[in-house]
C-alpha cells in the first residue's frame, strides 16, 4: 500500500511532513486515505525515511493522494480521425507497412493507446482510411490537371497523366498500399470503394473527351480507360522499384516516358 501511495504521486500529511514526490497537479485525481501507521512498518522511522515520510510515528494518520493523470491532446471535432490518419501516412513514408500499428499511430499522433479505437477497430480499417485520403488526393491533382486544360483532350490525357506519375513518386508508399490488394474485403470501406471508382470514372471522362475528337479509337472508353491507366501504372511501379534501366534514365525522365507513353496511344 505504501509503495502504490508514493510512486509516481504526491502526497500530503496530516499533521505536515516532508514530501519526496512533489510535481504538479494541474491533471490530478486527489482522494484521502487513513489507517494505523503502527500496522505498516514502512510508515514509521527508519523504514518510512526510505520513502519519504519522516519524524512521525503516530497511530493515525491521513494522506491526501493526487493521482498523477495523463495530460492529453484536445481535438475538435473530426480533427483526431484525420491526425491518426496523417500519423499513419508518416510512419508507412519513414518506416514502411510492417512498422504500422494503432499502438504507433496513437504514439505519433499523441493520444492515448486507445484513442484509435474510437475511429478504426482494427488496423485493416486505419489502411482502409489512409487508402480513401491517398484516392481522395490523387483525385483532386488529377481534377486540377483536367481542370486546368478543358479545350484540349490531348492535353488533358496528357497533363492528367503527370499529375498521376507524380503522385505517385512524392507519396510512394501511400500510393502502393491503395493499389496492393492488402484490403482483404474491400466492399466493407465504403469511402474507400467511392473515390476509387471516381477517380476511375475522371479517366474515363477524359478518354470520352478523346474520342469526341478523334485521338483515341472509337473503342469502349472503359476499356481504353483501364489499357490508359495500366499502362501508365506499370511505368510507375517500375520507377518505384528501381527497375526502368539507368541508361534510360541519364537520358530521359519518367515524365518523358509516360508522355511518349502516352503518345504512342493516341490515333495520328
Amino acid at each position: 500500500m505504501a509503495n502504490a501511495c508514493f510512486s509516481g504521486m504526491r502526497t500530503e500529511m496530516f499533521p505536515p511532513v516532508a514530501i519526496k514526490y512533489p510535481f504538479c497537479t494541474r491533471n490530478c485525481a486527489v482522494s484521502t486515505i487513513c489507517f494505523f501507521c503502527n500496522s505498516n512498518s514502512l510508515m514509521g522511522p527508519p523504514q518510512g525515511r526510505s520513502n519519504g515520510i519522516v519524524g512521525y510515528n503516530l497511530d493515525t494518520v491521513k494522506i491526501k493522494i493526487y493521482y498523477r493523470t495523463m495530460a492529453t491532446k484536445t481535438y475538435h471535432h473530426g480533427d483526431l480521425k484525420n491526425a491518426l490518419i496523417q500519423a499513419g501516412i508518416a510512419i508507412l513514408s519513414e518506416e514502411g507497412l510492417d512498422a504500422l500499428s494503432l499502438r504507433k499511430v496513437a504514439q505519433r499522433a499523441g493520444v492515448s493507446h486507445n484513442a484509435p479505437y474510437s475511429h478504426f477497430p482494427d488496423k485493416q480499417s486505419l489502411i482502409a482510411a489512409i487508402s480513401t485520403e491517398g484516392f481522395n488526393q490523387l483525385y483532386r491533382e488529377l481534377d486540377d490537371a483536367i481542370a486546368s486544360n478543358l479545350r484540349s483532350p490531348k492535353k488533358q490525357l496528357q497533363q492528367g497523366a503527370l499529375a498521376y506519375v507524380r503522385f505517385a513518386l512524392e507519396n510512394r508508399d501511400t500510393f502502393k498500399i491503395m493499389f496492393s490488394g492488402i484490403l482483404e474485403q474491400e466492399k466493407e470501406y465504403p469511402a474507400f470503394v467511392e473515390i476509387s471508382q471516381k477517380t476511375f470514372q475522371r479517366v474515363v471522362d477524359v478518354v470520352r473527351a478523346c474520342q469526341k475528337v478523334k485521338i483515341l479509337p472509337a473503342k469502349p472508353a472503359e476499356m481504353l480507360a483501364v489499357t490508359v491507366w495500366g499502362q501508365l501504372h506499370g511505368i510507375v511501379l517500375l520507377a518505384l522499384e528501381g527497375q526502368i534501366p539507368h541508361t534510360v534514365l541519364d537520358r530521359h525522365t519518367v515524365e518523358d516516358i509516360v508522355l511518349f507513353s502516352v503518345d504512342r496511344m493516341l490515333v495520328s
